[in-house]
This record gives structure tokens, sequence and C-alpha cells, in this order.
């Protein structure tokens, strides 16, 4: 070999180079591997189940292995059910207002001014609210929403209406019966409120200290720091609190069926997720009606899809992964 020259690659330097070019490659994939397995089995895989089991008219009746594929079973009109069923605007109606209010309410709104007032108070009183604040979600949800029925209660058991009895003020009456949507929203409202704050705290936290001294080196008062730098900053927590909490509103019907079950009237707070679970498991007619219940989930999986797809274009999701850009001199 000559002075000067580089030495000629060998056929196992080679290979040795194409494997750890591969083995970077796959590396990613590998770690990743874990989680797409739980991912397939556990969500993609009854999500594709769920979709094929709409379109049959299975229920306890008829359930089988073979009627699965049976030709009697397979159609349409399941969705057919849906559109007109004579509760179908009632059942909607419920599940528009509920979203919209306990989203804008509690889950952005409340969330966002809590976790706005702890970042500006002293650090040990804001840490401490908080975590009054996030009780809700960690209580176990059966001895949450007993709670929320004792408040409820009648007089002179309910604490809502012991208090108010003496004022004059309260009727005695169950709480639940008169005025359901107020405790239903209330209850998933501080539960959706806690989980908001802790992202929108620490997305205020994690703010550059530099811009926020700026602000007050250049006279702004707090409220204008807020206004003109800390929202701006909000941007991509805002959209992931609002979809997730949108999409959570949407298929959460725990705290509803433990309070009311849909009731007192006949569907006066049922909401479609709700429904959906009484259609597959517990039916009105006197047996479950797998295909039909699916049927309301697929509907309201599309609905989420529709609903997610039109927050990325009113947050400008485009605008917010883009990299920034660099003047060129």
């Amino acid at each position: 070999m000559e002075r000067g020259k580089p030495p000629l690659p060998t056929l196992s330097g080679t290979r040795n180079v194409r494997f750890s070019r591969m083995r970077s490659q796959l590396a990613p994939y590998l770690f990743l591997s874990p989680t797409l397995v739980l991912v397939t089995l556990f969500f993609f895989i009854p999500l594709v189940i769920v979709f094929i089991l709409a379109f049959t008219k299975l229920d306890m009746t008829n359930f089988g292995i073979l009627a699965w594929w049976s030709p009697a079973n397979w159609s349409l009109d399941n969705y057919v059910k849906i559109f007109t069923n004579r509760f179908f605007s009632k059942i909607l109606g419920n599940t528009i207002m509920y979203v919209v209010v306990t989203l804008t309410v509690f889950n952005v709104g409340m969330a966002l001014l809590i976790a706005l007032i702890t970042t500006h108070i002293n650090r040990r009183a804001g840490f401490a609210f908080r975590v009054l604040w996030f009780l809700p979600r960690i209580t176990p949800v059966v001895v949450y929403i007993m709670m929320w029925k004792a408040l409820a209660g009648p007089a002179p058991m309910g604490i809502i209406n012991s208090i108010l009895g003496p004022l004059g003020i309260g009727s005695g009456k169950y709480l639940l019966n008169t005025n359901p949507w107020i405790f239903i929203i209330l209850a998933n409202g501080f539960i959706g409120a806690s989980f908001g704050m802790i992202l929108f705290s620490s997305a205020i936290e994690a703010i550059p200290k530099d811009y926020l001294t700026a602000s007050k080196v250049d006279g702004a008062t707090t409220w204008q720091t807020i206004r003109y730098v800390e929202l701006p900053m909000l941007k991509w927590p805002l959209l992931f609190v609002t979809t997730y909490q949108t999409l959570s509103l949407l298929t959460s019907f725990q705290q509803i069926m433990l309070l009311t079950d849909g009731g007192p009237g006949l569907y006066q707070t049922e909401v479609w997720a709700l429904t959906a679970y009484h259609r597959a498991f517990t039916s009105y007619f006197g047996n479950t009606q797998w295909g039909y219940g699916a049927a309301w989930s697929v509907v309201l999986v599309i609905i989420g899809i529709v609903m997610a797809i039109i927050y990325l274009r009113v947050f400008k999701f485009g605008e917010l992964v883009e990299e920034p850009k660099i003047d060129q001199l």
C-alpha cells in the first residue's frame, strides 16, 4: 500500500458498515415493538371486531361463531334503526350539550384559569391548591359518585338540602331528580379540570423566564404578560387538552351511569356512549343487542375522528409542526 492513500475497503468492513446502519435503522422499531404489539392486540383488533359486529344482528339469542358468517345476520339495519330512533335527536342533543358545556367551562376554561392563578402566586400555595384540585381524578369513581349523591340527597340526609333548608332556599327534594345535569356536569368537570390544570401548569412553568423578565422590564402588567407572552405559547397544550378532553367526554359514561343511569325521566340524561352501553349490554327489550350497540359505537368513533380533524384545522396544526424559519443574512 502506498503512503498517503486510504486503505481499500474490505468485504468484511463493508458488511460491518451495512450491519451497523441496519441496526441503527431498526433500533427505534425494536423499542417501539412492545407498544405496537399492545396497541394492535388491545385496540386495533377490537376496533376492527366492533366495526364488523356493527353490520350484524348478533345478540344473546343468536350468538355463535357460525352466526358471524351467516348471511341472514348481515345488514345495514342497525344504522337505519339508529337514525330512525324516535329518541335520536334527544340523545344527540344531550351529548352535544354535555360535551360543549363541560369542555368549555371546566375541562379547558377552568383548567386554564387555575393553572394561570396557581403559577402566579406563592409556589408552595399554588402547588397545594393544585393537589386539592387533583383529588377528584385520583378518587375511585364509585366513592366519588357516592360523595355527589350524598350532596344531592333529599332532606334531612342530603348535605346541600340540610344547608339550604334552614335558609328557606332548598326544596328538600332529591336534587338528582330535579337538577340532574348540574351534578353531572360538575362531577365530570372537576375531573376534567384537574387533567388540563396539570398540563397547562407544566407548560406555563416551561416558558423561558427570559421572556417573562423582558415583559416586566418593558413595563407589562401581569395580565399583559399572560395575554401576550404566556397564552400564545400554549397553543400545543390547548390543542392537546381540547382534542383529548372532547374525545374523552364523547366516550365517557361511568359518572352519568352511576349518578342517573340516563334518567330520571325517559332518556333525560342519556348520552351517546351510555346508549351504546345500554344497547350492547343492558337492553330494554330483554336481550343484549351486540350488533346494535356496536353500531352506536362506530358512529361515535366517526364523530370523534371528525372532531379531531376540525381541531387540527382550527389550531393550524400544520403551522405548529413547521420548523422555525431562520432569517437568511
